[in-house]
């Protein structure tokens, strides 16, 4: 079935300015944010043309347009027909901004819906289009999400044109290329892809290509709906493409052979392939010294491992292997749990379900009083439990070591990641002790092995194991020791800097 609107918008512009007028209020349902500004203008044998400048209140800056067109100078103007005086609108009068010259009402919704003034003429079958966008966004601020210690303290915001400047700002190379794509047959989101065309590889650029040309969806709102649609395994907690709101980031991405996807209306972008080892790399690593650095990465790893496996190891040892724990701290324990009425797993299961409730209530709470309910919550609920006899104080202790863990990652979806797999870890200790926990744990290995990201395996370069690019994944070599760019990534350039 042919969409009747999709037709009458491909049609070619009438030449009476009336019809034009009557088919775009139409076609926007008498919209009142439609402004349409009518004129009369004489041509050089003074016959009077009537015009109108259309645009939409809120998305357009009409005013230096409207200046224009109402104060130029039309005494000494030659033009005896509507189309010479449309040109010279174009060459002489519109002082400023990007000019199209629409032929078709699809173009000029296009351009009417992304903040364009349309400028039309009785007795002319074509129009003027002005780029008058009047951006009313977020200022550029520093990201509260990937906040650093030393660093740029610039985040994205939700204006795709402002994102790309930002990108170009910190890559002056004429190397850098963008390209857009409109997705969302409702929304027409205007999404970016960027990339360093010398740099980046040709397989994995031609793979972004076709899968943001396979979406089909009838709206983009964030930059998560392309996520999901691009991602190479739909079911996995694990993320595989990384997501981040800071434009050094980005640059440093595009600077390893990398392709950032930006979306209108959003401050995180995305950039593929994502390796599992990028996750636990801050910007911040690459601004203090390799040694500090290195401490820092380490220590991440180490609380990703403490919040996926802590509370599942104390459920498994004190309910299935009490001989692995020292006869002192055995006893302890014990005298702890006297008088608990529940076994160690549904004693983790309500503290793990308590805290998670405080850390989303924390999440949507205002500002200024969600910082004090996470913290006095955790604090009240957690002593009063201990107190009322429902759970051990060895308990509070595990799960809040845990969730201080999990904090310590710095990117937010590799957390969810850990939560998700804690909570499994959790039945199979409950169920096995440190035989399903192992197994389990086996089985993880095993999927994060099979992984890949845009042909690019997951776990590279630890497996397969790549010696050279262990410069910078477990520990990071000084800067002047990182000459290549990742080998795992395929770049046509491998050479970073020259060898000092």
């Amino acid at each position: 079935m042919i969409n009747q609107t999709d037709t009458i918008d491909d049609e070619p512009l009438h030449a009476a300015l009336k019809l034009n007028l009557k088919q775009l209020r139409d076609n926007l349902g008498n919209s009142p944010d439609l402004v349409s500004r009518q004129f009369q203008v004489n041509l050089a044998n003074n016959m009077p043309i009537q015009g109108a400048i259309v645009y939409i209140d809120g998305l357009s800056s009409s005013s230096s347009m409207l200046q224009s067109v109402f104060t130029g100078n039309y005494e000494n103007n030659p033009c005896t027909t509507p189309n010479e005086l449309l040109d010279y609108y174009k060459e002489s009068v519109i002082p400023e901004g990007a000019v199209f010259n629409p032929t078709s009402f699809n173009e000029i919704f296009d351009l009417l819906l992304t903040g364009n003034s349309i400028l039309l003429l009785d007795d002319c079958a074509q129009a003027l289009a002005v780029d008058t966008k009047d951006l009313k966004a977020r200022p550029v601020e520093e990201p509260n999400v990937q906040s650093v210690v030393r660093g740029p303290r610039e985040g994205f915001t939700e204006v795709l044109s402002w994102n790309t400047a930002m990108i170009r700002r910190k890559i002056n190379s004429r190397h850098l290329w963008f390209e857009t794509y409109k997705i969302g047959s409702v929304t027409q989101t205007e999404v970016a892809v960027i990339f360093i065309e010398n740099l980046v590889s040709d397989s994995v650029l031609e793979m972004v290509r076709e899968r943001l040309q396979q979406i089909n969806i009838d709206g983009i709102l964030e930059s998560n709906y392309i996520e999901e649609q691009i991602q190479d395994k739909k079911y996995s907690p694990f993320p595989t493409i990384f997501n981040s709101e800071r434009p050094d980031v980005v640059a440093a991405g595009l600077l390893e052979g990398r392709v950032a996807i930006m979306v209108d209306g959003t401050p995180f972008a995305l950039l593929v392939p994502a390796l599992f080892t990028q996750f636990f790399q801050s910007s911040e690593d690459y601004y203090e010294r390799a040694d500090f650095s290195t401490l820092i990465r380490l220590l991440r790893f180490l609380s990703f491992i403490l919040a996926t496996i802590t509370p599942s190891f104390y459920i498994a040892i004190t309910t299935f292997h009490q001989e692995l724990l020292p006869t002192t701290l055995l006893y302890n324990l014990a005298s702890q749990r006297e008088g608990v009425p529940f076994p160690a797993f549904v004693e983790a299961l309500i503290m793990e379900i308590t805290f998670e409730i405080l850390r989303e209530a924390s999440v949507r709470m205002p500002k200024t009083i969600g910082q004090s309910i996470s913290i006095v919550g955790t604090l009240v609920v957690g002593q009063a439990a201990v107190e009322a006899g429902l759970v051990s104080a060895a308990m509070v202790i595990v799960v809040s070591i845990t969730a201080i863990s999990n904090f310590v990652l710095p990117a937010f979806n590799l957390g969810i990641a850990a939560r998700i797999i804690r909570f499994l870890l959790m039945i199979m200790a409950a169920s096995f002790g440190l035989y399903g926990v192992f197994i389990f744990i086996i089985g993880i290995i095993f999927h994060l092995c099979s992984l890949t990201s845009f042909g690019v395996p997951y776990m590279a370069p630890l497996a397969p194991f790549n010696s050279t690019d262990q410069k910078d994944t477990l520990f990071r070599v000084p800067l002047r020791s990182m000459i290549t760019r990742p080998k795992s990534l395929n770049p046509k350039n491998l050479v970073r800097q020259k060898k000092t």
